[in-house]
């Protein structure tokens, strides 16, 4: 009887060890080594795929001698998930689409794959749900149900057998915690079966030029469950968040072999499903009224600018050491930030709580928010309520300097779109010709930006 082999991995990052040890000398983790039962030495995969559409010869070649024709793309029938995709689904590539319970990822390929199916063959697969369960879901948005091919299906081997008699252009795998494959003698949603299940996927995507989008569970931190390797293996890994009391969702890529990863998409949840948030920075400001140590920036996200307004709260600390809260930001930036305010700004808080908010649920990484954190901290230690028609950006170092960012003159451009009169910017992003109707101040230093308000 052929004796079954086993293997210990790594759940952060993959890496394979022969025997079981606490800490994985490749990324330094505790306790992230499990035992992977890789089933039979005897056992062959006598699935074979042939005929990738783009599929060459074997042959070693130059770079000039490489294809550089654009790659053919898929309209998703939603431009904020083509954005975030890169344009659009690419044939043959592998998505993986994660996020937490109830955000909405079944029922934007639902309504994705419905609307596809209307001009190309389409395929949903779904393991987790009954089809009665998706056909009442697309009856209750109102979708075009009379040419999407379901199957409800849990096994790879299978799904992968009716995919070849089928032949669609794309295929929708809900969720891959829960397919397994026949060699593995694990239990599905386990480490070897996602792992195994995953490739296998990935592997007949390429191989039969067809674009599969798989669905992920997270885990309680909000990341994606299973190895790492999962995300190794794809071409596309997309997070779909939103918090449960709010009807806004947002789309962000974490990894994408065919575009940018810094694109973000904004969908807004209704009766009839997901709909497409054409201008975001408009939900993001719907403020009633002007208040002390609140301020609007400017941040640029993927090929666009949004307008966000940021909340601070500076107030008298009862503690021996003062709470710094950000939501939103990195809270290391707002430590550093502080201590620029107290040796360039001549402001002393370190007797108070700074409590720090992005409205909307928005994560602000990039730097240009340091000046409009820092002029929001003053507004708010001095009770002084700014105008509502300033917009503030800029990056701050460590000498008190303000630091121009990138694509100056096209956030200024969105501001005075939306009405905005004032700005308060760095002297390098000051534009030959101010937008009409806008006052630009352009500063260097952390002392003048204070004057300017």
């Amino acid at each position: 009887m052929a004796k079954n082999k086993t293997a210990y991995v790594c759940n952060e990052c993959g890496q394979d060890f022969p025997r079981w040890q606490g800490q994985c000398s490749a990324c330094n983790e505790w306790n992230t080594i499990t035992e992977v039962r890789l089933g039979s030495s005897s056992a062959k995969r006598t699935h074979q795929f042939s005929g990738y559409a783009g599929q060459t010869s074997n042959q070693v070649q130059t770079l000039d001698q490489i294809d550089l024709s654009e790659l053919p793309r898929i309209a998703s029938s939603f431009g904020e998930f083509d954005r975030v995709l890169g344009g659009g689904i690419v044939p043959g590539s592998a998505i993986l689409i994660g996020g937490h319970p109830g955000a909405g990822k079944s029922t934007l390929l639902l309504q994705t794959l419905c609307q596809l199916s209307e001009s190309m063959n389409a395929l949903y697969v779904t393991g987790e749900e009954s089809l009665q369960q998706v056909a009442m879901r697309a009856h209750r948005l109102g979708l075009p149900t009379q040419k999407l091919r379901m199957l409800s299906e849990t096994s790879v081997e299978a799904i992968c057998d009716i995919a070849l008699n089928e032949k669609p252009k794309i295929m929708v795998v809900d969720s891959i915690q829960v397919m397994h494959m026949a060699d593995i003698q694990s239990s599905p949603g386990s480490v070897s079966q996602v792992r195994e299940s995953a490739s296998y996927l990935t592997r007949f995507a390429k191989q039969q030029g067809i674009a599969v989008i798989m669905v992920g569970h997270v885990t309680k931190d909000g990341s994606l469950a299973g190895p790492k390797v999962l995300e190794h293996c794809i071409d596309c890994s997309v997070m779909f968040e939103g918090d449960s009391d709010s009807r806004y969702r947002t789309l962000r890529s974490h990894k994408n072999r065919f575009g940018a990863i810094n694109e973000l998409g904004v969908f807004a949840m209704t009766e009839r499903g997901l709909k497409e948030v054409a201008n975001p920075s408009a939900i993001f400001l719907s403020r009633e009224e002007a208040s002390s140590g609140s301020l609007v920036m400017v941040v640029w996200e993927g090929t666009r600018p949004l307008l966000v307004e940021l909340q601070v709260l500076v107030d008298n600390s009862a503690m021996a050491n003062p709470r710094r809260v950000a939501v939103g930001m990195d809270a290391n930036r707002l430590a550093m930030l502080l201590a620029v305010m107290h040796r360039h700004g001549g402001l002393q808080m370190s007797d108070q709580d700074v409590f720090v908010n992005v409205v909307g649920g928005v994560k602000v990484s990039e730097t240009s928010a340091d000046l409009t954190l820092l002029l929001a901290m003053v507004s708010s230690f001095r009770g002084e309520i700014m105008s509502p028609e300033l917009v503030v950006f800029g990056e701050v170092g460590l000498s008190g300097e303000i630091r121009p960012v990138p694509n100056g003159q096209e956030r200024l451009i969105e501001a005075a779109k939306h009405g905005f009169k004032r700005a308060i910017v760095p002297k390098a992003n000051m534009p030959k010709k101010a937008p009409e109707g806008m006052e630009v101040i352009g500063v260097t230093k952390l002392a003048q930006a204070l004057e300017a308000l």
